[in-house]
């Protein structure tokens, strides 16, 4: 087929390529124009310094702008924090889920969250609601487990602590290390001074720093057994000491990740207007009746189809013979068709080819040449 033929069908079926897109406009147009005004407003989070800055503890490196943006999007739409908006402005989490759409502003860490409801006086509550369960879920949590941590250290100090405090008791010595240690530097003294007492020939200095020798090393007797088990209470209080100190670190650096997440601080809500109609008129009916237009191209299709199928069936007769198109009944090999020479009483001349036949002054033939003179 040509665009000639195309063209022809198009304007033989223009009810159905203009009607069907017509229609579906129209019913999408009804669908718009009946529904309720809507409105929405643009909520603003912009924290620098939660990306890359002094406070920024999860998101650091070339990619901190994204991890935060994606990051910030699936906490604005989780199940949790849109329960918790809901119980905080009494909006259905379905139509949360319905209105809200977070984006990030271009490559930077800029969020918008942009809400849009039939119900005016909810869309700024919600925005703000939105941004600041986001921002707890995402960085007070953080400030909750470091405080979590600094308990555990704490509790591991004080637990050590007074397991120390219990062996001392048992065993009636306090800093038994520090004691073992002094009484050996004790003992290397007295050696010394005893030595020095013995040159000189000082037998009653030499005797009596001999007596402190022995005194020291049954201290060392006594300690020295003990000492291990009570270095390792040592050992367990230093290890939970520094554990401590590494918690307390992680709570001060959360807090102040906390407070650059201010929501009071990062988060600005826009002004709540109306949407245009026009606008979403257009953004309804445009797709609807390039798509009402397509399956009127499909349909049209179908009914030539259709349409062909049925005019390449032969005709058949009463008793169920095909007929052939030139008239009724069965033809052979040796019939004739009837080719009319003259009508009206005028003689007429027929040229044809092929075999003939004349009978009551008409000619017949079944193609070929024929020169013939009829007349009544």
């Amino acid at each position: 087929m040509e665009i000639v033929d195309y063209l022809r069908i198009a304007r033989r079926r223009l009810w159905l390529l203009a009607g069907v897109p017509v229609l579906a406009a129209g019913a999408a147009a009804t669908l718009v124009l009946i529904a309720p005004q809507q409105y929405t407003a643009i909520a603003y989070v912009a924290a620098p310094a939660l990306v890359g800055g002094a406070a920024a503890q999860q998101y650091t490196g070339n990619q901190a702008a994204n991890q935060f943006a994606a990051a910030f999007s699936a906490a604005a739409t989780s199940p949790r924090v849109v329960d918790e908006v809901a119980a905080d402005t009494g909006v259905s989490p379905n139509r949360l889920r319905s209105g809200l759409v977070v984006s990030q502003v271009g490559a930077s860490s800029q969020m918008e969250i942009t809400y849009r409801s039939p119900e005016r006086a909810s869309v700024a509550p919600v925005l703000a609601a939105t941004a600041e369960r986001a921002l707890a879920f995402l960085f007070s949590s953080q400030v909750a487990i470091a405080t979590e941590q600094v308990t555990a250290a704490s509790a591991d100090v004080d637990a050590a602590t007074a397991a120390i405090t219990t062996w001392e008791k048992e065993n009636e010595v306090t800093q038994p290390d520090k004691i073992y240690q002094a009484t050996l530097n004790e003992l290397a003294s007295l050696r010394q001074q005893r030595l020095q007492m013995q040159a000189v020939g000082n037998g009653r200095g030499a005797d009596a720093a001999t007596e402190a020798i022995e005194a020291g090393q049954r201290r060392l007797d006594t300690i020295g057994p003990k000492l291990p088990d009570y270095e390792a209470l040592i050992a367990q209080r230093d290890a939970a000491t520094s554990a401590l100190s590494s918690a307390r670190q992680g709570l001060q650096a959360a807090r102040a990740q906390a407070q650059a997440a201010d929501p009071q601080e990062v988060t600005s809500v826009g002004a709540v207007r109306a949407v245009s109609r026009t606008r979403s008129l257009i953004n309804a009916t445009v797709p609807v009746a390039g798509a009402g237009l397509l399956l009127a191209v499909v349909l049209i299709a179908m009914l030539e189809l259709l349409a062909r199928n049925r005019a390449g069936e032969p005709p058949t007769s009463p008793s169920g013979t095909p007929t052939p198109p030139n008239g009724p009944g069965p033809r052979g090999a040796d019939d004739t068709r009837e080719i009319p020479a003259a009508r009206a009483g005028r003689v007429g001349r027929a040229a044809a080819v092929g075999q003939v036949s004349r009978v009551g002054g008409r000619v017949y033939g079944s193609g070929g040449a024929l020169e013939a003179q009829t007349g009544r």
